[in-house]
């Protein structure tokens, strides 16, 4: 049965725990704010509030950096894919002179050079992508100076530029707690690069002191969860700051399913490691035997095998192995060892989605938004350390939030209303791509927006975080989000052109063909239509208004691919050029155009206009948009299209005319050229060949389009449109 237990919980140890009384840590130790509700009463509040928001966070992180004991410590790489630490301590001071230079709080640098040096981390971005470059990094004297002038600057921005209320997504000062939170984040993850740094580098601290409290470990049980709904609508006013990808719209309907009790402790994971998981390759995903066989690895990064035993590296020391805390693993390791759990029970088990971290939340009746320190090892509120895996108990299950972060199976993607913000437009879109995990719930380090319901994270399956995971039990698949960005020139220009914004007040192209021909619909029984050259979709959408079924058909599958996904009501992202390297991020969907309701009319397919397959054919309407120019006989077209339409029907051309050789033979061309000594235009040859079977139905009618190529390059061309109704 699904929703039965793996083991037996241990009477002993839940009466252990029962007995636990979970109360703030007494010794003196780092306390960190929770980030504030912007919904402020006044500026003098806001003022107080930012000013002390910004002090505790810019202060405890040079606290954390009070952890490595001298500057050889600052100047090493603790792993091979990230620069050294005196990097990291000078990078989030140079975020915020950046962000406000951006919004214009600030109108000068402080140090120009040590801002060029600071400016950009390093993602790993693969685990085998080394980074030899040779920097010259400055010395920690010069940060420290630095960074006790960049304090001073951003306490006369708080204290004295000038401030309208609300703070919010559009408000300059958006920048400012921006700043603050992208420190919390390096708060963090600065602490698992000073965990991975040597230890004879790092020295322990009063206030980052670790608080070891450890047991037996329990044995994990299956909880039942019950179908739900996950509703989720962070909107720009929202009184919590936010990353660009926490807002939107998404919801989701969650069927039932199990989960484990606990989080999986070093204990349970030691099952898997003395069973050869390490070394069985059909436990790990393509993917993560490519880093296993890459790395060499048979246990946990953070686990040390002693002559006394297993040991546990936690920040600043080495302690022996607490197997009641939860085991701390990336993605890969997490994987394997669901499946392994699959293979020893006889059960479907695995990570749980993001989804069912939410159904998870939601029934462990965790507050809306905000942490529940009393409740969660969060926020450092019980020290620089996790706690065992059953002693924060949330509803019935532990650790939902806090503790460790948990692993999922879903890539990030960006909700529905997803845009990026104008001063940080690579926060998220670097990690639409697929390769980036979301955790879920926090660590006992996570504060300000990290402690956050709505915060969403995402890193290479390969990347060590302060991270464990839970595995569910259900048979349910899988569901796939897309969010890459499509940075193919071509797709990305025909995208904006037929579903993106309108320029130098130019209608768009395929609305406005369809719109001139809409009055002689009337005298036609709408039944079918095609729309030959049809690109991503744009005009095959919009025919679908009018008639029963249509069919749209081009030459290039990718095309074909972008349409067929907004067809199935998928949002396109793409990127368009700005200037040099630096990109617009823009995105698509029938919704928000109001043709969603016709997409289920539309069907696509890869044709070639010069060679159509028999069955179609039978249209009321043919619309060949900017075609013809671009096929290589387009003679042959002309003189079999009437062949495709109903007696009666109406075949619609566009064209700007434009004959190249590159794609048209110069003796295929249907003008553009003299004959017998005059000049042939276009239309005429069109017209010699379709007056057999065709009448010209108006004059001729010029239809304005424009294409974008950079922020500052445009086509603008104008596209010849005949409408021509099949006579015989």
């Amino acid at each position: 049965m699904l929703m039965d237990s793996l083991s037996v919980t241990s009477k002993k140890n839940l009466a252990l725990s029962s007995q636990r009384k979970p109360g703030l840590w007494q010794t003196a130790h780092v306390s960190l704010l929770p980030t504030p509700n912007l919904n402020f009463p006044d500026e003098a509040t806001a003022r107080r509030t930012l000013r002390e928001y910004f002090l505790n966070t810019f202060d405890t992180y040079e606290l954390l950096f009070e952890c490595l004991k001298d500057q050889e410590a600052y100047s090493l790489r603790p792993i091979n894919l990230r620069h050294p630490l005196i990097f990291y301590f000078g990078h989030t001071a140079t975020f915020f002179i950046n962000k406000l230079l951006l919004s214009k709080l600030m109108s000068e640098r402080v140090n120009p050079q040590l801002e060029s040096i600071f400016a950009v981390g390093v993602d790993e971005m693969s685990w085998d992508d080394l980074n030899d470059a040779h920097y010259e990094w400055p010395s920690l004297e010069q940060v420290c100076t630095y960074r006790h002038r960049v304090r001073s600057e951003v306490l006369n921005v708080i204290e004295h530029a000038p401030l309208s209320l609300p703070i919010n997504w559009q408000n300059p000062w958006w920048s400012i707690i921006m700043s603050i939170e992208h420190e919390r984040i390096h708060l963090e993850t600065s602490s698992v690069l000073i965990r991975q740094q040597q230890l004879e580098h790092v020295q322990n601290h009063p206030q980052w002191r670790a608080n070891i409290i450890t047991g037996i470990a329990p044995e994990n049980t299956l909880i039942a969860v019950p179908e739900g709904q996950v509703s989720l609508n962070k909107r720009l006013d929202s009184c919590f700051y936010g990353w660009d990808n926490e807002y939107g719209q998404h919801q989701a309907e969650v069927p039932r399913f199990a989960a484990s009790q606990y989080l999986v402790s070093n204990q349970e994971f030691l099952s898997f490691v003395e069973d050869n998981g390490y070394s069985t390759d059909n436990y790990w995903t393509e993917e993560g035997l490519a880093w296993l066989q890459f790395t060499q690895v048979k246990h946990p990064s953070f686990w040390l095998k002693t002559a006394s035993g297993w040991s546990l590296r936690i920040m600043l020391e080495e302690i022996p192995m607490p197997w009641d805390w939860p085991v701390e693993v990336n993605y890969h390791e997490a994987k394997a060892f669901c499946n392994w759990k699959a293979q020893q029970t006889g059960q479907s088990i695995r990570l749980p989605t993001e989804d069912e971290w939410y159904r998870l939340y939601d029934v462990a009746g965790l507050e809306a938004e905000l942490p529940s320190p009393d409740h969660a090892n969060i926020e450092l509120k019980y020290g620089a350390q996790p706690y065992p895996v059953d002693y924060f108990q949330q509803g019935d299950f532990f650790d939902i939030q806090g503790n460790v972060w948990q692993w999922t199976e879903t890539p990030i993607y960006a909700f529905e209303g997803f845009q990026v913000h104008a001063i940080y437009d690579d926060f998220s879109t670097p990690t639409f791509d697929e390769r980036h995990n979301l955790i879920k719930g926090g660590s006992w380090i996570s504060a300000g927006n990290e402690a956050l319901h709505s915060a969403r994270y995402a890193f290479r399956r390969h990347f060590f975080q302060h991270a464990g995971f839970r595995y569910v039990s259900t048979a349910q698949e899988l569901k796939q989000f897309h969010s890459q960005y499509e940075t193919d020139q071509l797709i990305s220009q025909y995208l904006e052109f037929q579903y993106g914004a309108e320029y130098f007040n130019v209608p768009n192209f395929a609305k406005s063909l369809v719109e001139l021909a809409q009055p002689h619909f009337k005298h036609l029984a709408t039944h079918k239509a095609l729309d030959i050259g049809c690109a991503t979709g744009r005009a095959s959408f919009e025919l679908a208004r009018y008639f029963d079924q249509v069919n749209g058909l081009d030459f290039s599958a990718r095309f074909i691919q972008q349409a067929v996904q907004l067809a199935q009501g998928e949002t396109l992202r793409y990127t368009l050029p700005v200037e040099g390297e630096l990109l617009d991020y823009k995105a698509c969907n029938l919704k928000e155009l109001g043709l969603d309701a016709y997409a289920n009319r539309v069907d696509f397919f890869q044709a070639d206009a010069c060679n159509l397959k028999a069955h179609f054919s039978g249209y009321d309407f043919i619309l060949a948009a900017n075609l013809i120019d671009r096929l290589h006989h387009p003679k042959d077209f002309l003189a079999e299209i009437h062949t495709r339409l109903t007696l009666g029907g109406i075949l619609m051309l566009s064209s700007p005319y434009t004959w190249l050789e590159e794609h048209t033979a110069h003796s295929e061309w249907l003008g553009g050229f003299k004959k017998d000594g005059e000049n042939l235009n276009t239309l005429d040859g069109i017209t010699e060949l379709l007056q057999e079977h065709f009448e010209m139905l108006a004059d001729p009618q010029e239809v304005a389009f424009v294409i974008r190529e950079t922020a500052r390059k445009y086509q603008h061309t104008l596209s010849q449109v005949t409408l021509w109704k099949r006579v015989k």
